[in-house]
């Protein structure tokens, strides 16, 4: 059963606001959560490590293989180049197995099934929902306006005390704009909720993140992942950016090895290769204006959305059409037209220079 509430649906006299209370993160932490114990690893318990040591403590397989001992539970070396590229303390991060792990933790960290609720901003990223319903936590839907932006007060008008999460993918998937920081930032001031600011993106923007203001907002959880500008999505590999004593919530519930050795040793060449990075995030914003120019002469090609991420969105005649068409002409993109707001749209990722004019070939001759 899919549990979505829209405006039209809730009566305004239940709605309790909760701005003039004072953030208290205790408050909204589920009860069996606050009680249960975590559990604790043979490499949690011990953490020293030496070369002339003999490890009996794990039950693990003695012969060295590479991958035979289990990995560091907290991630110590991934965390320690994250907090010298970000300027941020360990203790503000948290990583997970994608960002859908990070999400779901913060999910069944705070919000209590069948009791709580959450708010999310369609059209956005579409794990917040699936989320929900496996969490079964209600959902409250509201609609971003015509410009992909939000109205605080409609926001926080439909936030309870029952509301514990507020989702904004930043820059939005799948529009690709930036959400207005004046109104990110009066949200969070308005309510007691937690608020969490989706990153995935981000590195394609030139806005800055709110890494630099978690200090600032008690409140605020920031979400990124290596899977788009890193270029390393196989690995899977999430963080999770808030104040110590959210994270400290987050690891009491986390998997004890929920990032293998592979995704660690991965993930930590790849941070450190960040001319590499760089190098592509620069190629694919350069890419991105010259395929958005070139869309925007396809005759049937109706309006392309700006965009601050790695994709754009863009209307079309008849999207359903037009993505069997380039289906069959081995081109696969994304069709939202069933998504709010997104009626005849299709996403286009940006690809390499050759497969970017692969595409625009294609494109003219449909």
């Amino acid at each position: 059963m899919r549990f979505m509430l829209t405006l039209t649906s809730v009566r305004q006299e239940s709605i309790k606001k909760t701005m003039n209370q004072k953030f208290e993160l205790n408050n909204l932490i589920r009860n069996n959560i606050k009680a249960m114990k975590p559990y604790s690893s043979a490499r949690d318990e011990f953490k020293e490590f030496s070369s002339d040591l003999v490890f009996l403590d794990a039950n693990e397989n003695p012969f060295d293989n590479g991958v035979n001992r289990y990995p560091d539970p907290q991630q110590l070396l991934l965390k320690q180049k994250l907090s010298e590229l970000k300027n941020i303390s360990t203790d503000n991060i948290l990583l997970g197995n994608g960002s859908d792990e990070v999400l779901d933790l913060i999910f069944r960290a705070f919000c209590e099934p069948k009791e709580d609720e959450i708010i999310i901003m369609p059209p956005t990223y579409g794990m917040y929902e699936v989320l929900a319903n496996l969490n079964d936590i209600l959902i409250r839907s509201i609609w971003l306006n015509e410009d992909f932006q939000f109205n605080v007060n409609r926001v926080v008008g439909y936030t309870s005390k029952k509301t514990k999460l507020i989702f904004i993918c930043s820059p939005n998937n799948p529009t690709g704009n930036t959400i207005n920081i004046k109104n990110i930032e009066r949200l969070l001031k308005k309510t007691n909720t937690i608020v969490v600011i989706d990153e995935a993106y981000i590195d394609f923007s030139n806005q800055e993140s709110w890494l630099s203001r978690l200090e600032e907002f008690p409140n605020l959880i920031v979400t990124q992942t290596l899977s788009k500008a890193f270029g390393m999505a196989g690995i899977r590999l999430g963080v999770c950016y808030a104040s110590a004593d959210i994270i400290s919530v987050l690891n009491k519930i986390k998997p004890p090895y929920n990032i293998n050795e592979l995704t660690q040793q991965r993930a930590l060449e790849g941070l450190i290769n960040q001319y590499q990075t760089t190098r592509q995030i620069n190629l694919l914003i350069s890419e991105r204006i010259l395929l958005a120019n070139e869309l925007a002469e396809i005759n049937w090609i109706e309006k392309v959305y700006p965009s601050d991420a790695n994709f754009l969105l863009v209307k079309v005649d008849d999207a359903n059409k037009r993505y069997q068409e380039l289906i069959a002409k081995g081109i696969v993109v994304r069709n939202r037209t069933n998504q709010p707001l997104c009626e005849n749209c299709l996403r286009f990722t940006i690809g390499t220079q050759i497969e970017n004019k692969r595409l625009i070939d294609k494109l003219k001759n449909i």
